[in-house]
């Protein structure tokens, strides 16, 4: 019979192997038909992608106090093993004991690694009793190159070591609600808190379904960044608006709650089929369309277009920690194509004195700032609009001189941080 974890463990190690080695995101490990996790009850799933992602946020430092323990090269497959082992012992604080082992143990359960287990005992012995006190000491995780090149144009070098701390950190869980009643509600039975941004941040989040609220449809996850482009817009109740690359819905249900007759429009069936299920859970109604934006045409104008953009998702990291092991070596080109070829789509379907509202998960400033320079050159239909951060629930240093919301992982780092984020604002020319 198995020790208590030692599935999950197991599993934590395949999906390092899998991020590291094939460069695959752990939403489509996860995900896919193929998931190395289907096999695992949900207690065994979640802890096994916890334990790799808290693996992939510290891989740095963790393989620096692993190096003073390793004389030669360590076989990958060893490796990641101890890496899993030590990432519980540093970081989650689990008994030394037991992650010791279940390391020895996953050792000799493996053709590859089983000669090494005295070595896997020794090295994280080591660990157990003299790695604490180095992996204390040790800086946040380096983004790789490219990332903080793209950085760099933006921010300084101390603020990306911040950054690089708040994905360190992770991400708590943020909920969007349908009104203040509600959250005011929900507060009084949790251990969250209310953001100046209407959010509740949960210091601690169990299993979500089983959340007072969630069945009776009261809210839905939405980290705090991502919930200001819709709260952008002046009042859309009863207006006619088009949440444009809509899924996975936290904005469509933001607008509909808002009073919006809204059109969430998706290239992804699969993703848009979540929406709808959140939009039937909420009980707030969009229509729903499947199709290309790029090949679609509307039947009428909007009054109001949030067009959040597929882009890097750089600003996500402190949730999404395998994105730059995936993603290590990337090229922007096409991404920044297919965001003008967006931009100038959905500014032709606005009505005449229509808001356009772009946005970005991304805090590289080719996704935003250099966008919004771009459409300046290329288009005259659009009247660029100051976003004022103050009644967003936001500080004055979050817009920048032209108006537009720039949020960082390392904002509001003393209640959790949030994404990174990139908003502007247009109106139609008349």
């Amino acid at each position: 019979m198995a020790k208590p974890g030692l599935f999950a463990r197991e599993a934590a190690v395949r999906l390092l192997h899998a991020v590291l080695l094939e460069r695959r995101l752990l939403i489509d490990i996860v995900n896919g038909e193929d998931s190395l996790l289907i096999d695992l009850e949900p207690s065994e799933r979640a802890r096994a992608q916890s334990l790799a992602m808290t693996t992939l946020r510290n891989l740095g430092p963790i393989d620096f106090v692993l190096q003073k323990y390793l004389t030669k090269q360590t076989p990958f497959a060893l490796l990641n093993i101890l890496r899993v082992s030590a990432a519980e012992m540093l970081v989650d604080g689990i008994a030394a004991h037991a992650a010791v082992d279940s390391a020895v143990t996953m050792a000799k359960r493996r053709h590859k690694t089983a000669h090494l287990k005295d070595l896997a005992n020794a090295v994280l012995r080591k660990v157990s009793t003299e790695g604490k006190e180095i992996f204390a000491q040790l800086p946040p995780q380096e983004l790789p190159k490219p990332f903080r090149s793209q950085m760099a144009k933006i921010v300084t070098k101390n603020e990306i070591i911040e950054i690089e701390r708040s994905h360190q950190l992770g991400a708590p869980v943020d909920l969007s609600f349908k009104d203040k009643e509600k959250a005011s509600a929900f507060l009084k039975h949790t251990n969250g808190i209310m953001m100046s941004n209407g959010s509740v941040r949960l210091k601690r989040a169990g299993q979500i379904t089983e959340m007072n609220g969630f069945s009776e449809g009261d809210w839905w996850v939405q980290d705090l960044a991502a919930s200001i482009p819709a709260k952008c817009f002046d009042n859309i109740n009863g207006k006619k608006v088009l949440d444009l690359c809509a899924a996975p819905g936290g904005k469509t249900m933001q607008l509909a709650s808002m009073g919006a007759d809204v059109t969430a429009l998706d290239i992804s069936s699969k993703r848009l089929e979540r929406v709808k299920q959140n939009l039937e859970r909420t009980k707030l109604k969009a229509n729903c369309i499947t199709a290309d934006a790029l090949q679609w045409e509307p039947k009428q104008f909007f009054d109001a277009i949030l067009l959040d953009a597929p882009c890097s998702a750089s600003g996500t990291i402190r949730r999404h920690p395998d994105l730059p092991f995936a993603k290590e070596n990337f090229d922007l080109g096409d991404l920044l194509k297919l965001q003008r070829a967006l931009l100038l789509k959905a500014s032709k379907w606005l009505a005449p004195g229509g808001v356009l509202i772009y946005s970005t998960c991304s805090i590289f400033s080719a996704e935003g700032e250099g966008q919004i320079q771009w459409l300046s050159k290329n288009n005259n239909i659009l009247s660029p609009q100051k976003i004022d951060p103050i009644p967003l629930g936001l500080n004055d240093y979050m817009a920048n001189a032209d108006g537009q919301i720039r949020l960082r992982p390392d904002y509001f780092s003393d209640e959790g941080g949030m994404d990174g984020f990139f908003v502007a604002k247009f109106t139609l020319k008349n």
